[in-house]
């Protein structure tokens, strides 16, 4: 097995007096994970409160109290690209994550995630993201580094005092191919795509749904080489999978996507052929250090 390097934690809810135990809870809370893995974990000393005194089967439960643990897996791949750090100050780190490398701890990855690598290059286990970004996608993500600061960066995003923009290949649909041939980048269309996304089915898919919108996106053609296209995406809102799905309702699919329009089977990744979209860049006035920060990166490649 491998295990994290570094815990994760939750918190014991005050009023769920219904559990005796620690372990009662987890197993509620984490239906995935079988009683026996627990029972393992808390074995092997791989599950403990605060103070790092070990829980076992028989700890009672206590509210309001931490429960750190260690996520594990059988095995764990690799992921052969480099993160790069853009920007650093006290308070903040700005970063580049590579494709297929996961933000945090996720499904089979542990330690092979942005946070991981960056708390261990820079000595700070207490780096966290101050937003999401998917695995498949690549790009600027920001990290904070002093946990007084948090609230402060994830309003940033709750309240929308901040502008992301993202770059999608795509294939170009027939159709627009030939208004193109006709046209001037001037006159390059843009489209405005608002609608309601729900869980679909799977669970880990998107899907758009009747009602009022809730994602909003605003998307611009900016390059042509032969059948594909360069799209610039503005993110309004911030629901997942928001940008690939609009394109797919567009019909224009992002290059390499394993989700949309259609879930592929399970496989290893492909690392050489990543989803062709990027966070490419992020402007927005620091709420600690009152700077203005705009941070861009190259056009991604077709």
């Amino acid at each position: 097995m491998v295990r994290a390097a570094q815990a994760s934690h939750i918190v014991l809810p005050e009023n769920l007096t219904q559990h005796k135990t620690v372990l009662s809870f987890l197993a509620a809370r984490f239906p995935q994970i079988p009683l026996s893995t627990w029972k393992s974990r808390m074995a092997k000393g791989n599950v403990h409160w605060q103070d790092a005194s070990l829980i076992t089967p028989e700890s009672s439960y206590v509210g309001k109290q931490k429960v750190f643990y260690y996520r594990e897996v059988v095995q764990e791949s690799k992921v052969p690209f480099d993160e790069e750090v853009l920007y650093e100050d006290a308070q903040i780190i700005i970063a580049y994550k590579p494709h297929f490398l996961a933000l945090h701890p996720s499904g089979n990855f542990v330690n092979e995630c942005l946070v991981n690598r960056l708390r261990i290059k820079t000595g700070n286990p207490n780096l966290v993201p101050a937003h999401r970004l998917d695995r498949a996608t690549a790009g600027i993500v920001i990290l904070i580094k002093n946990q007084c600061d948090r609230d402060a960066y994830h309003a940033l995003f709750r309240d929308g005092h901040i502008t992301k923009t993202y770059q999608a290949v795509a294939s170009l649909t027939p159709e627009l191919q030939q208004q193109l041939a006709l046209s001037t980048p001037a006159e390059w269309p843009n489209w405005t795509v608002k609608n309601r996304l729900v869980k679909g089915s799977p669970s880990l898919m998107m899907a758009i749904a009747p009602g009022i919108a809730n994602a909003h996106s605003e998307i611009r053609l900016i390059g042509i080489e032969g059948t594909l296209g360069r799209f610039e995406l503005s993110p309004v809102t911030g629901k997942t999978h928001q940008l690939r799905v609009h394109m797919n309702s567009l019909s224009m699919p992002i290059l390499n996507d394993t989700l949309y329009p259609q879930l592929l089977p399970k496989a290893d990744d492909n690392f050489e052929k990543p989803l062709k979209l990027l966070a490419k860049g992020i402007i927005f006035r620091d709420p600690v250090s009152h700077r203005d920060i705009d941070i861009q990166l190259e056009d991604l490649s077709f």
